[in-house]
Order: C-alpha cells, then structure tokens, then sequence
C-alpha cells in the first residue's frame, strides 16, 4: 500500500507516524503542506497514495485531494472537539482526560467522520510534553485501529453526532493572548502554571517583565519566597521566579516581543540579563528590596529545585545522571555542567553510571538558539561543539564502570551520538531517532560519529543513515544495532525496566569485570588502530569549514531559529520528486585516513611512505567520479607496490625472521588492491572495501611493522 504522509512540518508526530509505516513495510513518501495548494495536488498525483494521512496540520487541505483520496486526519481532541485550540484550552482549564480523534477530512474543519478515538489522563504538563507523549502514543494507536478497518467490508466510520452520549467535545474558537493572560494579582499559582503550560512550545502567554513585553515558557511551581505577586523575587543559572498569591513560579525561558518578530527564545536570566537589579552592598543592600540569588552545588545528589536541569541519584551501585535540557539543545555552558557533574559521578564509588537524559528529548545536540544570539555565532558554534565532544570523550575513556545510556525521548543530531557514547544503550518503544546534520546547512557534524556510528552499524550503514537523512524508530535501531535493547513505551515502566536491566548487569562481580576488561581491551586496540584524537580532528576540520568558510550552516540554522519555512518538500522526504537514478550514497563523506605519530617506526624514508599512503588513500575516499577513482587506486597501487619492495629488501638485508609471513600479507594486500580496481571498473565496489582495506593497512603498520621496526632498532644498536 502507497501511503502519503501530508504535514505541516516533518516534525515529531510525522516523524513517528513515518517510522511506523515505514518498519511495517509500507510505501511511504512526504508532502509538506506549505501553503501552496496546487503544488501539494500535484505531490499527490506524482506518488497516487492509496490512502493519505495528516498527523499534523495546521492548514485546510484542498477539496480536490479529499474527494479524490481518502484523508485521514490526526485532531487532538475528544470526539466533537473542534478548533486550532484544541488541546491548549484542556491544558488551560486543567480537565481530567483529553484525546486525540482520527477523523476523515471534510469541508468543515474537524466535523469529518471519525474512524478511531482514544482517551487519555492528563497530566500537569507543558503543551509539548503532553504532544509529544500522549497525545503522539494515542494518534499512533488511532493509526492501527483504522488500518484494520480498511480492508474491512463492513466498516463505517461514525458521523459526527452531538446526540451521541460519547460525543462530549465542542466547537472551540482559536485561543488568544487574552484567553492567556495572567491576573498576578487574582489567579493562582496553579491557574498560572496551566496558562504557561497551555502555550508552551507555541506562542507562550504574553506578559510584563521589567516593564518590557516578553513570552513566557517553560514553568514549574516554587517554594514561598514572599513578596508581591507577579514581582522577580530569585533568580538561578537560567530561569527566574516569580512571586504569586500562594507562593511562586520558577520561569525557564522568555522571548522578547518584538514588531518583526526577531527575538530568540532563551534562558529567563539571560534574556533579562540586562534589566534585572545588580547586588547591592552596604545599607542600601540591607534596607533595599533584592532579589534573591541561587547557586546549587552539583555534587550533592536528588533534584534539589524543580528548574534544575542536572542531577544525579544513587540506587544502589549504581548512579542515574539526569540532564533534562528545555527542548533538547545543549549550550556551552551546559555540556560544560553536564560534564563536570558527569567527572564526579565518575569518582563516586559505584559500578555503573547510566546518563537519562530527559523523558521528551535525550538530547538534540548543540543549541542552536544561544548560537544564534552570540554575538559571534561562528565562534559560540565552535565552542559548543568542543564542548559537546568533550563530553563524550570523558564517557568513551570511562574504564573502571559500566556506562549505559537510556534513551527515553527522542534523540536527533548529535544527540543521537551522544547515546552511542556509553557501553550499552537501552530505548524506550516509541522513541525516534535522527544520527544526521545535513539538513542544517550541510553541516558535517562531530561527537565523534565517524568513530561511534560506524562502530555499531558498519561503514556502509552509517553512510546510508547519515545521507540519507531519515528518521528510524527505536526498533529500526536495535534491528542495525545501534541499540541493544528495546524496552517498555511507557515512562513508568521504562524507568523499572532500566533499573532491572543495569542491577542485573552489575549484580556479578566476575560478570561485570569481565565486561569492563573487554572494554579497556577494545579501547587500546581501537586507539591503536587510529585514536579518538584523529576522529575529532578530521570531524572538527570540516566543521571549521561549516562555521568559518560557508554561509549555508548560518543561513539553516537561523531559518531553524526563525521557523521560516522552505518553499517546497525536500526531496530526501518527497520520493515522488526525487530524480530516476539517484546514486546511493557512499561512504567518502565519512570515512577519512589520516596519519598519526603512533605509527611512524623511526626511518625517515619509510614513514614518508606510509604517511603518503595516508594521503592517497583520503582522496580515493573523497572521490566522487569513476575515472578519478581509477586514477587515484592506479596511484596507490603503484605506491604501495613500490614501497613494499623497498621495504622487503630491508627485511633480506637484516635477516628479519618474519620477512615469509610479512612478505605474504603485502601479496595479499596488493591483491585486494587490483581486486578493488576490477571493481571499480564494473561498478561493484562495496561502500566497506576501501574502509576496510585501510583499516587493515593500520593493522599492518601497527602490529607487523612495528616488529619489523624493534628488529631494526636492534640490529643497529647491535652494528654499534
């Protein structure tokens, strides 16, 4: 079955209905809903969908594609409910139980049949954190339930009926900012928290702040502090609180309002860095009205404050590192904390450190927010990268413990590294997965993903889901072995499960050190073969070139910040755009040969060799043409055959004793150099055979020319 997903946005919910299909072996394809109605018919007359299916939307579709095809929409509301409001009123009016219905399009919006509908608690949460759980696990359960009846003879979908006893929703018209706003002075602290939980993610509830206007995001009740309702009575490392009737509101993050709609999101602290009141000292700080400031000591264990975003807890013998960053991003500053609460976890004495990340998103990688407000972003795109490495270099080298990532929300960019980084990774059912940059600008990417990835999927896996750009579901990812276990889809459960999993896995001792030897002798021959400094230098050169020599990663990113929209679907999204005959992709993008000092043997003229071995072979790496790789292998064939002579008459000369054996691997080398080559010629070189044949020419120099090395060092000391 041809299936057409039509959106709004490739966000979360098409994200997750497009991993479900896709696993289930559907033929899916994307059209994005721009706002150009002809442009998404002829989408629709390209691929011929059997069935077209709408999980997010915030635009009519045109009347020809629903009376051409049956479309089928995701509303999150209760049966009857109707309105672009839906789910932001429930919020608002702290209702007991919402729902998401699946409903067929029709000329009045939200009135069609409707073909599944299921119910759920509601939380007091944000707006997105409600999205991107229950009202996303719902729409997907929506999906399979009308999957069932489209084969069904005797299937009707139900009108909608206000008569009906179930049908308890209602026409709702679009929520305003004055439906938001906050009576500091009337309403409470709960009736305040479900106003700014009802806007989060989009628009936030416009207010007053240091006499400016400013979008509130981001809340959680605090502590009684005193003062004025609606007054800044603290402030921490990022957000504010503010006081009311019963006690106060810790506010995460403010957006300025401005007439071209220019601002960025950020840190409450940091937005209102400049308009806050300065510490006073002396009588005028005694007598004067101050705010108070928090500073947390992250050595000390639990979640002290609700608007902590970093904290650990010991269970056991084991420590849960939390890091729950608003939306995903990680700044600077934050992957800064994040490792050095990480480097005292490390000394804590305890078997097993599992990083938690937070429950809607384990990490999005670098924030792309606070870059875009530097004031040089190239050089804060810089810093935030190195910082994020830095992370999770500390995690790679941890030896002495058990690292286990759990992954309980979505994980994108190079925060879908970031969980390939500890020793086992564990995914929540549900969660989706995006380990690729190019959409932002091309960018290359870091976080060590030319070590990581390829290490559990293989070279040609990681060429394919990093060019690719599409998203895969957790099970997608245990299936490539991204991740080793696939657990629970609900929170609660997934939490026992991970408490299970790690307790079991450290529960014996001779078990446990027999996994973390494995490890550290992983680790060396790894680091033999090529070291984790090489990964990061060669990543972060093309980075460098990302931020200083092109404009198309600042471009992407501030669309992202800005939410501007591209004119028309991507073609990696729209398959029924993409051109006839588009290569695969290949793995020069990733795979890179660079020399490192821990090979050279000592002899000037042999280490050239070797370190133009290095430089051949990241061409051939790179090219992107047949001639220019028939070129470039000719070349290293010939160089290689010429410095393997070289280096065997030295071998004849000194009496090596291995010389047969090291003289039958350059014949087996030089082999599968000319079997490259025939390959090469016919179009059948496999994206792992250059890879593989350069990591086995690492293992050469490393372990059989290094003995031939000693043996010559020898030999010259003895002459002497």
């Amino acid at each position: 079955m041809r299936i057409l997903l039509i959106s709004t946005a490739f966000s979360g919910l098409t994200q997750r209905f497009y991993t479900e299909l896709d696993d289930a072996g559907y033929d899916v394809s994307v059209e994005l809903h721009l706002g150009n109605d002809a442009q998404l018919i002829e989408g629709a007359e390209l691929f011929k969908p059997d069935l077209i299916l709408c999980p997010y939307l915030t635009r009519r579709l045109p009347e020809t594609l629903y009376s051409k095809y049956l479309c089928l929409i995701v509303h999150p509301g209760i049966k009857g409910d109707r309105g672009p409001s839906s789910l932001d009123w429930a919020i608002q009016e702290r209702l007991a139980e919402w729902g998401v219905t699946l409903l067929a399009a029709d000329r009045e919006m939200d009135a069609g049949a409707i073909w599944a509908a299921k119910r759920f608690p509601l939380r007091r949460a944000s707006k997105s954190s409600i999205f991107n759980r229950e009202v996303a696990q719902c729409a997907v359960d929506c999906l399979w339930e009308a999957m069932t009846y489209l084969d069904s003879p005797h299937f009707r979908p139900e009108p909608l009926d206000y008569n009906r006893a179930d049908v308890k929703g209602r026409l709702r018209s679009a929520m305003k900012q004055a439906d938001r706003r906050i009576d500091w002075s009337r309403h409470t602290t709960a009736e305040i928290l479900a106003r700014i939980h009802a806007a989060d993610g989009s628009p936030g509830v416009l207010d007053e702040l240091c006499g400016r206007p400013f979008f509130l995001y981001n809340a959680a009740a605090g502590e009684r502090f005193g003062g004025k309702p609606g007054e800044i009575v603290a402030v921490a490392d990022g957000p504010i609180c503010r006081a009311t009737l019963d006690g106060s509101i810790w506010i995460g993050h403010l957006k300025p309002k401005t007439d071209d709609a220019s601002a960025i999101k950020l840190p409450a602290a940091t937005a209102l860095a400049d308009l806050l009141p300065k510490p006073q000292s002396g009588l005028s700080g005694w007598f004067g009205k101050s705010v108070k400031r928090i500073e947390l000591d992250y050595t000390q264990p639990d979640r002290h404050y609700p608007w902590q975003e970093v904290w650990y807890e010991i269970a056991g013998q084991a420590a849960y590192l939390h890091f729950q960053f608003h939306n995903g991003g990680m700044s600077t500053e934050q992957c800064r904390l994040l490792l050095r609460v990480y480097q005292h976890v490390a000394t804590l004495d305890v078997k097993a450190i599992v990083l938690s990340g937070g429950e809607d998103f384990w990490s999005n990688g670098i924030h792309l927010n606070r870059i875009e407000a530097a004031a040089n972003p190239a050089d804060e795109s810089w810093d935030n990268i190195n910082a994020i490495d830095d992370l999770i270099l500390q995690i790679i080298t941890t030896m002495d413990k058990l690292t286990v990532a759990a992954v309980a929300g979505n994980a994108g960019a190079g925060g879908a590294i970031l969980a390939l980084a500890p020793d086992k990774v564990f995914a929540r059912d549900g969660v989706v997965f995006n380990p690729h940059y190019k959409n932002m600008g091309e960018l290359y990417g870091s976080e060590y993903w030319t070590y990581l990835l390829p290490k559990r999927v293989g070279h040609a896996t990681a060429a394919e889901l990093t060019e690719q750009r599409l998203p895969l579901s957790a099970r997608r990812a245990w299936h490539l072995g991204m991740v080793d276990k696939v657990l629970d889809r609900q929170h609660a459960i997934f939490v026992a499960q991970i408490r299970h999993s790690v307790n079991t896995l450290i529960a014996d001792p001779a078990n446990l050190q027999k996994m973390l030897a494995e490890k550290a002798a992983i680790r060396c021959r790894n680091e033999a073969i090529k070291p984790l400094a090489a990964y990061r230098k060669f990543e972060l050169a093309q980075m460098h070139a990302n931020f200083y020599g092109s404009d198309a990663y600042h471009q992407a990113r501030k669309a992202f910040v800005f939410k501007k929209c591209d004119d028309k679907t991507a073609d990696y999204l729209a398959k029924h755009r993409q051109p006839a005959g588009v290569a695969k992709a290949v793995p020069g993008s990733m795979a890179h040969c660079v020399w490192q000092d821990c090979y050279a043997m000592g002899d000037p003229q042999v280490d050239n060799q070797h370190k133009d071995f290095f430089k051949i072979a990241d061409k051939l790496l790179a090219a992107r043409n047949k001639d220019e790789r028939l070129d470039l292998m000719f070349e290293l064939y010939q160089h290689v055959k010429e410095h393997f002579a070289e280096e065997e008459a030295l071998m004849k000369k000194s009496g090596f004793q291995h010389y047969p054996n090291h003289a039958k691997e350059h014949n087996l080398m030089l082999e599968k150099l000319m079997e490259m080559d025939k390959k090469i010629q016919h179009d059948q070189l496999a994206q792992t055979d250059l890879p593989e044949f350069i990591e086995r020419w690492t293992k050469h120099i490393v372990n059989s020319d290094m003995a031939f090395s000693q043996h010559w060092k020898e030999m010259n000391v003895f002459s002497v």
